[in-house]
């Protein structure tokens, strides 16, 4: 038998009709990285909540090593040894690394008093069995986010997980972070670990696993040997044709400024360095622009500010040569900013809410006539939206009830519907499928060739490198690089400026592009 063995799982979800899990059948074998891939709402995420306790199956039987297992929580998933590590880190930003590692099983003299120098010990004793660079005496909130990830993965293997569960693993870590992360990953297949890896990313299926699993429809529709199948035979399984993420950015004519930001800075008091730290910012129509950053590091507060949400402490911002610098967020709005966050569940949408409801909460005053919202245009426009975005759900839905792919669709179907001059995407494939991905990048590029300015922040190199004519870096609340995409820029060049490695900030920015496109 398997190492684990999932078989004839089902799940589903009465109050929104969606069967998410189709009698899968999933088989890992021992000391593997087995990888499971599909598109949004293929199952695979529900499948992983089943298998670490986060969720019940309504039918279907678990065994992990020769025996029957019912794993009703993440605490008898520990128990077991399966840890898993989710796509949003889950540290306390004031503890140390040791005292996140051992919370909830901390060491204690007496059995009453936390023994702080057994957990550091302990911690220790796991960082360097397994390579690890980190030190467990450190704050979390001073991590990079690759380190972050690593205490993460050293959370479960102080729970002694032998099967580990990785959700998006590489969606927030730069270039050379990745290539930690794979050396991490052999390093624990090395020491007998396996390992379920969750990713959209091909290169990643091809690069680390072994065998692959596809989902599509909340059934499993091939299992591969990975050394068997390339990225385009990946991709028609996922998706039922042939398809890869292509993306053709071609020439553009820049116009006039349409979005400005002048000597921006965010400071906050007993804080060392500011948030922000005079950035100025430029967005031209017709062009653009990419804004690359390691999380904590800046990209968070310029979406702030530019979305309305938080004040800067000095400097100005211009919308369309008006001065919004204390605009609210719905002023911002009325002048012309159309905003796609990065946090899709708070942000970008009411989950409650229906998905009709949510795809007219900016522009409801467009349905109302003598102050009656009129319904039957309400539902003839939101359907034309499911339809145009290929969103899964029905307008009536709560949204809520909507995989985190199709939210994303849905709030990118309601900033795209309007005409605005100026949009502000913030992560806005995280999450999604091939096929989703692809369907968002040509609208970037549409809105880009009908003369809209377009800022993209993106943790995503490959899409930044895709899609931006001029490319901006942040460190430590800094521009540091401000550069043109030329055919020479490279993932590890802008790797370098995400690290601090590179700053151009305190010299002319023409030398320093022009060292770089030599590189």
């Amino acid at each position: 038998m398997a190492y684990l063995q999932m078989h004839g799982i089902t799940k589903l979800y009465p109050a929104s009709g969606v069967l998410a899990n189709d009698a899968v059948d999933l088989s890992v074998e021992e000391n593997e990285i087995h990888a499971v891939i599909g598109e949004n709402g293929a199952g695979k995420s529900t499948l992983m909540k089943l298998l670490y306790g986060l969720e019940q199956p309504d039918a279907g039987e678990i065994h992990f090593r020769g025996k029957h297992v019912a794993i009703r929580d993440p605490l008898a998933a520990n128990r077991l040894g399966i840890g898993m590590v989710h796509q949003h880190f889950k540290l306390v930003p004031d503890f140390t690394v040791a005292e996140n590692v051992v919370l909830g099983m901390e060491p204690r003299k007496q059995g009453l008093f936390i023994d702080r120098q057994s957990a550091v010990k302990d911690v220790t004793k796991v960082i360097e069995e397994h390579g690890f660079s980190i030190d467990p005496k450190q704050k979390a909130k001073d991590l990079t986010v690759g380190q972050m990830q690593q205490v993460e993965i050293v959370k479960m293997l102080y729970r002694n997980a032998e099967l580990l569960i990785l959700d998006e693993p590489t969606s927030v870590l730069t270039e050379q972070e990745i290539e930690s992360l794979f050396a991490t990953l052999g390093n624990l297949l090395s020491r007998g670990k396996t390992i379920i890896l969750i990713t959209h990313k091909l290169d990643e299926v091809t690069h680390m696993s072994h065998r692959v699993t596809v989902m599509r429809g909340g059934k499993v529709v091939a299992v591969r040997n990975t050394s068997d199948v390339d990225k385009r035979e990946l991709s028609r399984l996922m998706v039922g044709k042939d398809i890869l993420l292509q993306v053709n950015r071609g020439p553009t004519t820049y116009g006039d400024t349409v979005l400005e930001m002048k000597e921006i800075s965010i400071r906050c008091r007993g804080q060392e360095r500011p948030l922000l730290d005079r950035i100025d910012l430029q967005v031209r129509s017709g062009e653009l622009v990419g804004i690359a950053g390691v999380g904590g590091n800046g990209l968070a507060e310029i979406e702030d500010v530019i979305g309305g949400l938080r004040g800067a402490t000095q400097g100005s911002m211009f919308l369309n040569g008006v001065d919004v610098t204390s605009f609210s967020s719905e002023q911002l709005r009325e002048a012309g900013l159309a905003y796609v966050p990065a946090d899709r569940l708070h942000r970008g949408a009411s989950l409650p809410s229906t998905v009709r409801e949510n795809c007219i909460v900016t522009k409801h005053h467009d349905f109302l006539r003598a102050g009656v919202l009129q319904r039957r245009d309400v539902r003839e426009f939101t359907r034309h939206l499911i339809d145009q975005f290929s969103i899964a759900a029905s307008e009536g839905m709560p949204a809520g009830n909507l995989s985190g792919g199709n939210i994303q669709k849905m709030i990118l179907a309601r900033e795209l519907s309007g005409q605005s001059n100026f949009i502000l995407f913030s992560e806005p494939t995280w999450g999604l499928d091939i096929a989703s991905s692809q369907f968002v990048y040509e609208k970037m590029l549409e809105l880009r060739e009908r003369g809209a300015g377009v800022l993209l922040i993106s943790s995503n190199l490959d899409e930044i490198l895709g899609l931006a004519d001029t490319i901006l870096v942040l460190y430590r609340g800094r521009v540091v690089g401000r550069l043109e995409n030329t055919d020479t820029l490279s993932k590890e060049i802008i790797g370098e400026y995400m690290l601090g490695l590179r700053d151009d900030s305190h010299g002319p920015h023409e030398t320093n592009q022009t060292e770089v496109r030599r590189g």
